[in-house]
């Protein structure tokens, strides 16, 4: 009897370039928050409210990527080979003018913003030297993010892993030089992990184009022929995107207050909650790989006539997800310390963020379902279900953030228990909405 459901050795294949390419990608976040710990707690505090703009900025090209990666894996399943490249080549229209548009948004207007939050002077200046250099690589980024959509789409993800290889070698190599001062270069502090970021966005889309132009077979595809711009290509994806967009916007924008509502704690409570968040994106990892796997196999499914074994897709996957994250949750409490000290040598702030390792620690175990589940919702391509789930949860979120931090006045450590609250409500709405079975009727 046919069926849609991946084996376990297919789920692997399509997830584990893209957790290559995930890790690599957020070596680079954590040689960047290890060096500025090594330079001073207001540079590690301004890298995570800088980064963390930027980021929320970069996320409307990360959502308009998703839409196109689950706009290319739907031909894909339906065997369509040749409207992927139309596809893609349209995406690059959009992708250019949009990362021209926001360069433009963060250059000018980056630092007056984020004035009207940061109320340390300190972290203000460190964060606008940040952003001013940094947001020189948005254009390779959203490039980067055309060309990840294309391999996933198409399930060849291996070219990921190596780019990102790619990149993070060279982050950390430039991270060196630029934030220290070395082979003659002078010392720049939090504007050289800017730099150095900037570069090896540069290598990394270079490195698609050859791999692309030499490995992927574009006639099949049809692609890098670069018609004039259809508007209508572009606004099919755009309509799946669009609510990915706002959905990543707004996620990481209420990431941002949190850190926002840290900051006015004090510049301690910031530095720690970097380093939490600097090992919280590495630590989950394999679940950000197999939640981008199952967009493209719930879509891949859809598309080839499964799409009654979507439920049991993520089910098989959330077990994958489960078991992957139970290694690194009992490293976790059994060596706290050790995490910490990649991050900082200061004994005070060791301990201190200690207890926040605990904290996230269990989170980890709730984001290995809660993720995989809500990943499938947007795999339907009811991308505006899944910007309303992440709306009511992140209501919910922040209430709860409000009370702890402001009115409760709890230390940092329960104030990420947040967390908890997030992903549980993340998984219980998107795991409703899959067994209701609505999703089915969505024609792309």
């Amino acid at each position: 009897m046919k069926t849609g459901v991946p084996s376990y050795k297919k789920i692997w294949q399509v997830s584990h370039p893209i957790i290559l390419s995930l890790l690599a990608q957020n070596i680079i976040n954590v040689t960047d928050t290890a060096f500025l710990g090594r330079v001073g707690e207001v540079e590690l505090g301004a890298s995570a409210m800088a980064g963390l703009f930027y980021i929320a900025i970069f996320m409307l090209g990360f959502g308009f990527s998703t839409g196109t990666q689950i706009m290319i894996s739907r031909r894909n399943g339906e065997k369509s080979y040749d409207k992927v490249g139309l596809i893609f080549d349209q995406s690059a229209y959009f992708f250019l003018a949009l990362g021209f548009m926001l360069f433009l948004l963060i250059y000018f207007f980056g630092g007056p913003l984020l004035s009207l939050i940061v109320s340390s002077e300190n972290i203000m200046a460190a964060s606008e030297t940040y952003l001013k250099i940094r947001v020189f690589g948005i254009l390779f980024a959203f490039g980067n993010l055309a060309f990840r959509a294309l391999l996933v789409g198409v399930t060849q993800t291996k070219a990921l892993g190596y780019s990102a290889i790619v990149m993070a070698v060279s982050n950390v190599i430039l991270d060196y030089i630029f934030i220290f001062g070395h082979f003659g270069f002078p010392a720049m502090g939090i504007g050289g992990a800017a730099l150095a970021s900037v570069f090896a966005e540069l290598v990394s889309f270079i490195f698609f184009i050859i791999y692309s132009r030499l490995y992927i077979n574009s006639k099949k595809y049809s692609l890098f022929n670069f018609p004039k711009i259809d508007l209508k290509a572009i606004s099919q994806t755009l309509e799946i995107s669009v609510y990915v967009m706002a959905q990543y916007f707004i996620s990481v924008a209420t990431w941002f207050s949190f850190f926002a509502v840290i900051e006015h704690m004090g510049e301690r409570p910031l530095a720690i909650s970097n380093i939490i968040r600097s090992m919280y994106m590495v630590l989950v990892i394999p679940i950000m790989g197999l939640s981008t796997a199952t967009n493209t196999l719930v879509s891949n499914a859809i598309g080839a006539g499964y799409g009654n074994d979507v439920l049991k897709i993520i089910n098989k996957i959330v077990k994958v997800s489960l078991f992957s994250v139970l290694p690194i949750i009992a490293f976790m409490l059994a060596f706290p310390k050790f995490l910490v000290k990649i991050y900082t040598d200061s004994p005070e702030l060791i301990a201190e963020t200690i207890p926040s390792v605990y904290t996230i620690s269990i989170a980890i175990a709730i984001f290995a379902v809660a993720f995989i589940v809500f990943s499938g919702v947007s795999g339907t391509a009811n991308t505006k279900t899944a910007l309303v789930i992440e709306l009511i949860t992140l209501v919910i979120y922040l209430s709860y953030v409000y009370w702890v931090v402001i009115i409760r006045e709890w230390p940092v450590e329960l104030a990420w228990t947040s967390e908890y609250v997030y992903m549980f409500f993340l998984s219980l709405f998107s795991y409703w909405y899959i067994v209701s079975g609505k999703w089915k009727n969505k024609v792309v």
